[in-house]
């Protein structure tokens, strides 16, 4: 069997109250020691302008302009235009009062001016903080206020958030600059919130007219404060390093050059995850670094398949929406076709080889909904079920992978290799600047010298974070020793690959790579006076949250009374009155505690017997056995996902038969 990692410490079995820790594993690639970096690349800044110098005449940034009303064709900015803007907008935050370690918010959909303004930060030493509302209400403001935000540049539809009478902290900002401009009413409103409003053409000017020389970083300055969702609460500053940015550049040269099939000045990005997230910030501070293209979205990710068309990229990132307009049905159509080409796959073929009959009698057409020129789709998200990676792989005619990172990460901890069949369902190895081990929780039952070996991915190495954000008790929770502890429980796989399986605390993520804290939910949820007791569950390969609702015995005979219903509480469990009744309910408690839309319990369970010991779903001390839950109530809730999934179908055929 083939390694994809390397042992370089041995395990210590855990004593006087300490857990075990399994064996330290590297990257092939840093075998004996982690590679020396690139002599010319140590910044975010160096990426961006040796760029800039190389390939002065290449397609950078694209986008889509509206054309009565209906997105047009692409339109690019070289990379010698964006430098010169870069230089410009750097020159105007600077003459207006910006100096070296400064916080510059950017708020808005992924779009040129957000790379522009984030680069002019990396110009001069200034740190960029990406705002994100779908942190919940109030997160904008509260960033603002956390990172001590002094300038902010903002997308013309999030100008009416920010000068929001609730976002207080707009009025510490000493400037507000639009992607576009602003209305009469908006530069009121900023003036009298004391802010100075600027227009993009006008802010551009203003550095035209005062040019100022760049202030470089150093490795070890803040590149970002990149904020992500706590378990319960406010959102958490991660402080990223120009060094890390840059040793990620120079991992991911690295790992590409081990493969046959090399990145171009030709590639092509489609970004539409948000530059707000690590994952997209990342993928295009690849592209820059090699002179590549990113085109981005032209807002709408229902159309996203229209961008596809029109933009043909040859990257793929964060594929769940693309999955969706795959249709996996055609599986049953081409079975004979998909299982001639996984057999070949199976036996060490790379998926361009291995049947290109196939590939032109069927699976051309889904990569036709690609665009139709996808080499490398990666997910990194949240996990693919090993049954959709297998699909793709097959189907794509693409390299198809998964990857595995946190923002702390700097976005990748491990990536999977490429046509290698023995990965599906995994994350890949340790990537080129990260070691890795396994820490034992002994109260899940995960032991890192188990069989299989099992526990906490911990990770240290090149592009971990250097902390949170005004937050040294958060930081020395899961920095120990020097090892960042994530979280999320991995398997090491014999092969020296991991396999994510669980997670330590009762944090979620859904699909679309959000987050959620089911304990907190709980709590807020089990106020309901319908609600005895509640159990939120989600799945990583959904985008809803469901939940199994015990119900309070006296306000449910109030409601049937009221309603004109009869009947013990177990029959009175099966009316669909009731249901929509307490998910009703429950959308209301969301409501009224701010909760964020991915936090809505989209469909409910209904029980009228208590979590009890008896049938061990909780502890002695009434805890959730969650494990044991998901068993106990597991055909009901593949049940109700399925028909909320039928649900969801049905009204995205009736939208596209309307827009018809």
């Amino acid at each position: 069997m083939a390694s994809f990692a390397v042992k370089v410490e041995e395990g210590r079995r855990g004593q006087d109250g300490k857990p075990s820790v399994g064996p330290v594993y590297r990257n092939l690639l840093a075998r004996k020691e982690f590679p020396p970096p690139d002599v010319d690349i140590s910044t975010a800044w160096d990426i961006f302008r040796i760029s800039a110098g190389k390939f002065p005449e290449n397609r950078m940034l694209g986008w889509r302009e509206l054309v009565n009303g209906k997105p047009g064709p692409y339109l690019w900015k070289k990379y010698k235009e964006v430098y010169e803007e870069v230089l410009h907008i750097g020159s105007a935050l600077r003459v207006s009062g910006a100096e070296p370690g400064s916080r510059v918010g950017v708020y808005g959909a992924n779009c040129p001016q957000w790379i522009v303004a984030m680069e002019a930060c990396c110009a001069h030493s200034l740190i960029c903080v990406p705002l994100y509302d779908t942190l919940g209400p109030g997160a904008v403001n509260y960033i603002i206020e956390h990172a001590e935000v002094d300038f902010v540049f903002v997308q013309e539809k999030k100008v009416k958030q920010l000068l929001n009478p609730d976002c207080t902290s707009v009025q510490r900002l000493r400037l507000i600059v639009s992607f576009s401009s602003f209305s009469k009413e908006e530069k009121d409103r900023a003036e009298y919130a004391g802010t100075k409003p600027y227009s993009w053409n006008e802010f551009l000017q203003l550095g035209k007219e005062n040019p100022m020389e760049v202030t470089p970083p150093q490795p070890f300055n803040i590149c970002t404060i990149m904020y992500t969702s706590g378990t319960s609460g406010d959102p958490k500053g991660v402080l990223l390093t120009h060094e890390n940015v840059a040793m990620y550049v120079r991992g991911v040269d690295l790992f590409m050059e081990q493969f046959e099939d090399k990145m171009t000045t030709d590639d092509v990005y489609l970004s539409f995850l948000p530059l707000a997230h690590i994952l997209d910030r990342m993928i295009e501070e690849y592209f820059f670094h090699k002179g590549a293209s990113v085109g981005y979205y032209h807002g709408d990710i229902n159309a996203l398949r229209e961008d596809l068309a029109e933009l043909k990229p040859t990257f793929f990132a964060g594929i769940k929406k693309a999955l969706e307009e795959l249709n996996p049905v055609r599986r049953r159509v081409f079975d004979f076709l998909y299982r001639y080409k996984l057999g070949w796959m199976n036996l060490g073929y790379k998926q361009k080889n291995a049947s290109p009959l196939a590939d032109l009698l069927a699976f051309r057409k889904v990569k036709a909904r690609l665009g139709g020129r996808v080499r490398l789709i990666v997910s990194g998200g949240a996990p693919l079920s090993s049954e959709v990676e297998e699909f793709l792989r097959v189907t794509c005619c693409a390299f198809v992978t998964q990857g595995y990172g946190l923002t702390e990460t700097c976005g990748m901890t491990t990536l999977g290799y490429p046509d290698e069949m023995s990965m599906i369902g995994a994350v890949g190895p340790p990537s080129v600047y990260t070691e890795l081990c396994l820490e034992e929780v002994p109260e899940m039952g995960y032991d890192p010298f188990g069989n299989p070996p099992c526990g906490e991915i911990c990770v240290r190495g090149k592009t971990v974070f250097a902390g949170y954000h005004k937050n040294p008790e958060l930081t020395r929770e899961c920095m120990i020793d020097g090892w960042y502890h994530t979280g999320d429980i991995g398997q090491m796989l014999p092969n020296g690959v991991v396999k994510i399986i669980d997670r330590k605390k009762n944090l979620i993520k859904l699909s679309q790579g959000e987050y959620v804290a089911v304990e907190y939910l709980e709590k807020v949820y089990a106020i309901t006076p319908i609600v005895e007791d509640i159990w939120v569950y989600g799945d990583s390969f959904k985008s809803m949250l469901v939940a199994v609702v015990i119900l309070h015995e006296e306000n449910t005979e109030k409601w049937a009374t009221e309603n004109g219903h009869r009947g013990p509480l177990s029959e009175l469990c099966s009316l669909n009155q009731l249901q929509t009744h307490v998910l009703s309910e429950l959308k209301a408690v969301a409501e009224r505690n701010k909760l964020r839309g991915f936090e809505y319990i989209k469909g409910v369970i209904l029980d009228a017997q208590p979590f009890d010991a008896e049938r061990d779903l909780v502890t002695p001390t009434l805890k959730k056995k969650r494990s044991k839950l998901l068993k106990c109530y597991q055909v009901e809730i593949d049940e109700l996902y399925k028909k909320l999934m039928e649900k969801k179908t049905n009204v995205m055929r009736m939208t596209e038969g309307t827009d018809q």
